[in-house]
């Protein structure tokens, strides 16, 4: 079964110089859990991505992928 890549948390993450590492620890949680994360393997609940975002200074929006086609 293929897999939906639905957040962008990897790629936000490489373009604001951060590491998985980084943020399990802004977060306090588990390595491996921000790594599900990030290769789309489970998704972070909507306070987590509101949380991330203001670690990031970033909109939300930014760490999902849109649904619409332009």
């Amino acid at each position: 079964m293929n897999k939906k890549a639905i957040n962008r948390l990897k790629v936000v993450l490489v373009e604001h110089g951060r590491t998985n590492k980084w943020l399990a620890e802004k977060l306090d949680k588990n390595e491996t859990t921000v790594s599900r994360w990030c290769t789309n393997e489970v998704q972070p609940s909507l306070e987590t991505l509101i949380q991330i975002s203001e670690l990031l200074n970033i909109d939300v929006k930014e760490l999902i992928y849109s649904t619409q086609k332009d």
